[in-house]
């Protein structure tokens, strides 16, 4: 830092501190505060803003204010930076030149959906097997699963819940299809953005941690509902779906981001001669 010219030995002229502009902004603040609460507030602003608005021009004219700061020994002033000739290792440029933004290719929602489906079928029958061992009913699960949308159904006897109820039935397809989808979904959206091993990730790490959570909200939002559930078969059912979704998610063809699109066409743009990287003849 060079001293300025006419200044003492061993310091530089700065501007001088000054509190009006947080004083300003203050009044303007209690000012407009005062429309939605009391008069005097707004006259107390306009007061302080006025204040602050002549201190703040009197420090800057008809000449600025400054201050002598004293310099840094030697010593103690920071190295000039010496530039490094080691090698960086870089990313990969985009299409368009563009640096490179993680991940470079993602999974298609519609493997999304199909992994949900298939996972909903995988979990569906190991929460079959589940009702025919320790219940000796098919219904056992479905009748269960329906207590989300019937209340009822979670205070229902052991007959009642083994028997078929038609409505309990279209009402647990209609859940089980849909959290299985949006499931799916969320695999495919998430899986690219995870480390490799995607199996272990889908099909173990994130039931587990789903299930947790599940288990600590249901014991508070349905206590009956919580005890009726068997959790090991639950978390059982969930690895299958899990590990059915992600193999599914994980065997698509996977979709290369806009990133290396050229700009007319990341834009929307039918520039002549700009195609997307999909509509080029090989």
């Amino acid at each position: 830092m060079t001293p300025t010219p006419g200044a003492e030995p061993g310091t530089i002229e700065m501007p001088a501190p000054t509190a009006w502009p947080m004083a300003l902004a203050l009044g303007i603040t209690l000012a407009c505060a005062g429309l939605v609460t009391n008069e005097i507030v707004s006259v107390v602003g306009v007061v302080l803003a006025l204040a602050a608005g002549v201190g703040w021009w009197r420090q800057v004219l008809p000449a600025p204010k400054h201050e002598l700061v004293p310099l840094r020994s030697i010593a103690e002033q920071p190295r000039p930076i010496v530039p490094s000739s080691a090698a960086v290792g870089s990313l990969s440029l985009g299409e368009g030149g563009h640096r490179t933004r993680i991940p470079v290719e993602v999974q298609p929602i519609s493997a999304g959906v199909r992994g949900g489906i298939v996972g909903g079928v995988a979990m569906a029958l190991v929460a079959l097997a589940y009702g025919v061992v320790f219940h000796h009913s098919l219904w056992y699960p479905v009748n269960l699963l329906s207590a989300v949308a019937m209340p009822g159904m979670a205070q229902a006897g052991p007959a009642e819940l083994r028997a078929f109820n038609t409505t309990a039935l279209i009402l647990g397809i209609v859940v089980h299809g849909l959290i299985s989808m949006l499931a799916g979904v969320l695999y495919a959206v998430i899986l690219p953005m995870l480390p490799r091993r995607h199996m272990l990730w889908g099909g173990l790490v994130a039931p587990l941690l789903w299930t947790g959570g599940l288990w600590a909200g249901l014991g508070v939002i349905n206590p009956i509902l919580n005890a009726r559930v068997d959790w090991a078969w639950f978390v059982l059912s969930q690895i299958a779906f899990g590990l059915a979704a992600g193999y599914v998610v994980s065997r698509a063809q996977p979709v290369a981001t806009m990133q290396t699109w050229p700009l007319a066409a990341r834009a929307g743009v039918r520039a002549t001669g700009e195609t997307r990287p999909a509509e080029r003849n090989p």
